[in-house]
């Protein structure tokens, strides 16, 4: 079966949601944030269905420009990801192909498209980054109305040859393929992460997840400017979650890219084996410290990756930029499911075929795509388990999913638990 899919029509709707509490990034505060929830329509193997898709539009995090506010990015962003919605079929090549040739189609595409704030003389382009999240739901409500409609997941749709022009050259000739081989049998849970803001106090916001949900997994945010105060909020962090009742606590770094460079990351390193050796033990690896161009910010990562994986997050916007990774000794990728389901997995399989680690990152995601990233972290087997914020931040995006999914969704063992009932696509009809 090739699935080859034609697009019917493509809608999006936008829903405000408000953060209970701020997740405070280098680059700012993020208090408030727009979901846009996309639906697709495919006609394939005789058949019609539609699937649904959902993603943040995190200006700050994608776009992360001081010289316009967040409800001017914001503004921006909307009418770009209505753009997409308004040309989806255009965007994806106007004719029939695989689901993933599609949403490769569309993820090239944007990449070209122009989108701007203009202010008087001034113009404001936004970055592949931020384009990429905005066409990130549209993929998934492809892909999931494809599985729906042959009545198979998303991930079941690599069971033969098919070519698929856009990414087969990253893989001589046999994308789908390398994907097959780097799905794995779905885990049945997946460890479960709480971000630990830079200036969260530790007993207030820390301490309820370790001793009524049973959290061991911590991804600290630090500001990447002071080596020795990062390293002594490390060192708090690990042990107040070891004295509120954490065993064997996993933690992960993420400075937003704030570090100037790799030897001032394994400065960082080096401080905290020297001021803590169980803390330093429990650090199991860095997202993107450097700047997220790595054209620009072009580091060699190799004397780091001999003290702790590094994994590339936000510098990785195309797949050119892949063997660049390689070239610079980046440990693995940190996939996001808000760059595209189609990039993810050639990006996933491609990491896989040369024995890199994957990690599954989050973008506080809510309800469908919560369920998303899961389903994707399962079945690539995520050394992590999987980064989901939504319960932390925005709950109340989930609550068409509750109580039915509350193993998945409020988890109340350390542990996301992956529905154990069958479902076609992305998951949109458990």
């Amino acid at each position: 079966m090739s699935y080859q899919t034609k697009i019917i029509d493509a809608k999006v709707e936008f829903l405000d949601r408000p953060f209970i509490k701020p997740l405070q990034l280098s680059t700012g505060l993020i208090t408030e944030i727009t979901e846009a929830r996309a639906s697709v329509t495919v006609e394939v193997e005789g058949k019609q269905a539609t699937g649904y898709g959902s993603i943040y539009l995190s200006d700050l995090w994608a776009w992360p420009l001081p010289a316009l506010s967040h409800q001017q990015r914001d503004e921006v962003l909307r009418d770009f990801t209505q753009r997409i919605a308004d040309n989806f079929a255009v965007f994806c090549g106007n004719e029939p192909q695989h689901p993933l040739e599609l949403g490769l189609r569309l993820h090239n595409s944007i990449h070209h498209e122009q989108a701007e704030y203009v202010d008087g003389d001034t113009t404001y382009s936004v970055p592949v980054l931020a384009k990429a999240m905005c066409a990130s739901p549209f993929d998934a409500a492809l892909h999931d109305a494809v599985g729906i409609a042959v009545e198979k997941t998303a991930f079941d749709l690599y069971d033969e040859p098919v070519a698929l022009p856009s990414a087969d050259a990253y893989f001589n000739g046999d994308a789908a393929g390398a994907i097959a081989r780097t799905l794995k049998q779905p885990l049945p849970a997946l460890d479960a992460w709480l971000v630990v803001g830079a200036k969260d106090d530790l007993e207030t916001v820390v301490a309820p997840w370790v001793r009524d949900r049973n959290y061991r997994c911590f991804k600290l945010k630090i500001l990447g400017q002071d080596n020795a105060a990062d390293v002594a909020r490390t060192v708090d962090v690990y042990r107040a979650v070891r004295s509120f009742g954490a065993e064997n606590p996993r933690l992960s770094i993420d400075s937003n890219e704030a570090n100037p460079s790799a030897d001032a990351v394994l400065d960082y390193l080096e401080q905290l084996r020297a001021a803590d050796s169980e803390a330093y033990a429990a650090l199991e690896y860095l997202e993107q410290p450097t700047g997220r161009d790595i054209t620009v910010a072009a580091f060699d990562w190799s004397t780091v990756n001999q003290l702790k994986p590094v994994l590339l997050d936000e510098g990785l916007t195309s797949l050119e930029l892949l063997n660049t990774a390689a070239e610079q000794g980046w440990s693995g990728l940190a996939l996001k499911t808000c760059k595209g389901h189609s990039f993810a997995l050639v990006a996933a399989a491609w990491a896989h075929e040369r024995g890199l680690k994957l990690a599954m990152q989050d973008l506080t995601n809510p309800g469908l795509s919560a369920i998303h990233s899961a389903l994707l972290a399962s079945r690539l087997g995520a050394f992590n388990g999987v980064e989901l914020n939504s319960p932390q931040y925005t709950p109340a995006a989930n609550a068409d999913w509750l109580p039915r999914l509350s193993a998945l969704l409020e988890p109340r063992d350390g542990k996301h638990r992956i529905p154990e009932q069958s479902y076609f696509g992305l998951g949109s009809s458990l």
